[in-house]
């Protein structure tokens, strides 16, 4: 089914908008969650989560790509969830390592008299994204949005795990010196 029918039937508010949803994105957002949280159960339930925000979100909401909406919904939720299960076990895993990755590149929020408006950082960071070689682009949204461990990443783009760092390494480096020539304070 076409996104716009998906979304056409949650304007609706027609049930069948979820059986839709699951069918065509349930396996992406399961992959998703599945990379941020250690159990099955978990991840099945934040999916679940993602369908019952989607029903709430439209209307009013009509995402341009149905896609992103989802997958960032699962994201956040499962994040969300990591956070709260973290509270109770500190541990090094494979989320934790990934954000920690990108601690020294973004603003410290605890300092918003420095730091610009979350909407305008994120502008900036979508800008220096379309400005990078597609498949480093890649690497970086893999890695820091969908949360692929290093291996993976190398796997999937021929390139050896150190090569995989060594890249996001770099990026790093130059999204932290852009951030810091537009006055967002890192």
């Amino acid at each position: 089914m076409e996104d716009t029918a998906i979304i056409d039937l949650y304007w609706a508010r027609s049930q069948q908008a979820i059986a839709e949803s699951e069918k065509k994105y349930g396996p992406y957002c399961h992959t998703i969650a599945r990379r941020i949280l250690d159990r099955e159960e978990d991840a099945e339930e934040c999916v679940n989560d993602t369908w019952l925000r989607a029903w709430n979100a439209m209307p009013p909401q009509r995402p341009r790509m149905l896609s992103a909406f989802f997958g960032k919904l699962a994201r956040n939720l499962s994040l969300d969830r990591w956070r709260r299960l973290r509270a109770a076990k500190r541990g090094g895993d494979q989320v934790e390592v990934a954000l920690h990755e990108l601690e020294d590149c973004l603003p410290d929020l605890r300092r918003p008299d420095e730091a610009l408006e979350a909407e305008e950082t994120a502008a900036l960071i979508s800008a220096f994204l379309r400005r990078q070689r597609p498949e480093d682009r890649a690497l970086f949204v893999r890695r820091y949005f969908h949360l692929e461990p290093l291996g993976e990443l190398g796997a999937r783009s021929g390139l050896t795990e150190g090569q995989v760092k060594s890249r996001l390494h770099r990026m790093r480096g130059k999204l932290k010196l852009e951030l810091e020539r537009e006055g967002v304070a890192v």
